[in-house]
């Protein structure tokens, strides 16, 4: 993780009931991707590691044995579990409530195991090395991420883009210049190279595929509302007692952008990279005799 900055459990404390109502969905071909990619046959085992509410986890969740979700906050793994008994997903799920750099914790091997924008906010070689001791041969690890440098369009929508710059300085209005996270701060935000991190692992690739986006995406003020209550870096305790204030502002800003409180984007694409354990141990061939 970034110099300076360490892991505490306030990091999401408060996001969970906003995140599935806030954040923008992946891409809508994303879990017929990974099916081709992956091809499970409804055996395996599959682990989201920081699986929040259980985006991925539940979706997945038909296409495995068992789905193992794990996480440190127990806001998101509450909220994992009033979904999957309100039917989003079909399979058995399980879920773990623990920090990635716990594990293995006695849970067994693994066909796949996936990180869907959490990996940054790890100890990543410790958790790496850890997840490649957890796959069996030939397993998967499945890193998962809005794509990158993408700029959907605009033209032709029916309502505004949410005015997210304008957002953004709100909340540094409130919280300051440097973004926050949990009890810390992180002035050059979070750490990227995954490649280099899962290739010290001993991970073979990447294969990378990209789920085009677009779809015009409808969202209400409240959705809205509720991505910025969904980040760690505009959490709802970080604004303490002016929560209330931060909140009336922020309704304020977006009405004066759509005074009908409708807000209008295209989905983002979502970009996956699949990482392979070997299927066989490489060894080290013995230098010729002279």
């Amino acid at each position: 993780m970034t110099e300076g900055w360490e892991w505490d459990e306030t990091l999401f404390a408060g996001t969970a009931p906003y995140y599935a109502r806030g954040r923008l969905p992946y891409a809508p071909g994303l879990v017929p991707r990974l099916a081709e990619v992956l091809g499970p046959d409804g055996t395996g085992r599959l682990i989201d590691v920081g699986c929040g509410p259980g985006t991925l986890a539940l979706p997945l969740s038909p296409l495995f044995d068992e789905v193992v979700g794990v996480d440190p906050d127990p806001g998101m793994l509450a909220e994992a579990a009033r979904r999957a008994a309100a039917g989003t997903g079909a399979g058995t799920v399980r879920w773990v409530r623990m920090r990635a750099e716990d594990l293995p914790a006695g849970l067994g091997a693994f066909t796949v195991a996936v990180f869907a924008q959490s990996f940054h906010w790890m100890d990543r070689d410790r958790v790496a090395a850890t997840v490649f001791g957890m796959l069996g041969p030939g397993g998967a690890l499945v890193h998962v991420s809005d794509l990158k440098g993408e700029r959907p369009g605009t033209e032709g929508l029916p309502y505004p883009v949410a005015p997210y710059p304008a957002i953004g300085q709100l909340v540094r209005d409130y919280l300051g210049p440097v973004r926050r996270a949990g009890r810390g701060e992180l002035p050059d935000g979070t750490p990227g190279g995954e490649a280099a991190v899962f290739h010290r692992a001993g991970f073979l690739g990447p294969e990378r595929h990209v789920v085009p986006g677009g779809q015009v995406l409808e969202r209400a003020e409240d959705a809205v509302v509720a991505w910025v209550f969904s980040m760690s870096s505009s959490a709802p305790g970080l604004f303490g007692p002016r929560r209330d204030a931060f909140e009336a502002d922020l309704r304020g800003l977006l009405r004066s952008c759509s005074p009908t409180g409708r807000f209008c984007e295209r989905r983002p694409g979502t970009e996956v990279f699949v990482w392979r354990k070997p299927s066989v141990s490489r060894t080290v061939e013995p230098a010729a005799r002279t």
